[in-house]
């Protein structure tokens, strides 16, 4: 069973990270013998194990994290015939497409890795002491220390509503401001926390981590600025199938698909899930953390359409 081990010499399995929604990915993407897959947010190969497994002779296949920890484990976990990449799926995308790559299949798990929550000195957990960290690629200089430390009070506040929805966004970036230095996110947390007195089940530091994870790793622009590229290189007939677990990257996601798959002769994309595909309850009692997940998928119809002369030609594919 593959291990990874942490720079606390704590030594994890990486099943415990447990893909969400692979049956039906599986379902969605369809892969068949002599496909090319990319899977932009392979991590601990979860849910390319599965489509590598179901169709044991795919042309090719791309696996991309930006985690250096999740990147030794896939290449351990597949052979090389598989192409693993070291870089953010922005970036890695740019490349790709820059090579004039296309692939059959691409997939996007936007979730975190349960192993990043689970790791304190990654700085993702509030319920666990570790410093401000939330980089999902450690060569990044840019840490959670950044915002937290040096930003201006409305500078937070902003991060604070757009990327975390937080209705008290002035009353806690007034606060942080007061309370610094701030040396670690269980003081962060605390800090948050003095905004919202009483009893809740969720966490009142929730949206102010998850605002400053997003600010950290630009999670939403890498988002908005990859779905053009991915489907560009999708070949016609090629299917997208993306997980996001709240509603900002859903939203992203779900406006990007229905732009596409507008109704008339310009129409690149077919959706293939009209609602976000979610977790039966079985599966959420296993894995708690498939509770928010959404898939949304669609398929190539065509590709860009070229005038020519004044006519237009688009290619038809075979979705």
């Amino acid at each position: 069973m593959p291990k990874t081990q942490d720079t606390n010499g704590e030594v994890k399995k990486a099943s415990q990270h447990i893909a969400v929604l692979k049956r039906q990915v599986l379902s969605l993407l369809g892969p068949k013998e002599g496909q090319s897959y990319l899977d932009v947010t392979a991590g601990y190969g979860g849910h390319a194990k599965v489509i590598l497994e179901h169709t044991l002779s795919l042309e090719r296949a791309v696996l991309v994290d930006r985690d250096s920890q999740a990147v030794d484990e896939l290449k351990k976990l597949f052979g090389k015939g598989t192409k693993v990449i070291h870089s953010d799926f922005w970036s890695a995308s740019k490349e790709l497409l820059s090579q004039n790559q296309r692939f059959d299949m691409i997939f996007a798990d936007l979730g975190m890795s349960s192993l990043h929550i689970d790791s304190p000195h990654r700085g993702f957990a509030i319920n666990q002491p570790g410093p401000l960290d939330m980089r999902m690629d450690q060569r990044q200089e840019f840490s959670a220390d950044t915002i937290v430390n040096k930003s201006s009070e409305t500078e937070l506040v902003e991060i604070l509503r757009c990327f975390g929805q937080e209705p008290k966004a002035r009353e806690i970036a007034r606060r942080i401001v007061s309370a610094r230095p701030i040396g670690s996110t269980q003081q962060l947390a605390a800090v948050a926390a003095k905004a919202w007195p009483g009893h809740s089940k969720v966490h009142p530091a929730t949206r102010t981590f998850q605002a400053i994870r997003i600010a950290v790793n630009q999670e939403l622009l890498q988002l908005e600025r990859s779905l053009p590229l991915w489907l560009k290189m999708l070949t016609p007939g090629g299917r997208l199938a993306v997980i996001s677990f709240h509603s900002l990257e859903d939203r992203l996601v779900k406006q990007f698909m229905a732009e596409n798959a507008r109704s008339g002769y310009e129409a690149e994309l077919k959706l293939l899930t009209k609602k976000p595909v979610m977790a039966k309850p079985n599966e959420i009692v296993s894995n708690p953390r498939a509770r928010s997940a959404r898939l949304r998928a669609a398929v190539k119809i065509k590709t860009k359409i070229e005038r020519v002369k004044g006519k237009s030609y688009a290619y038809q594919g075979n979705g």
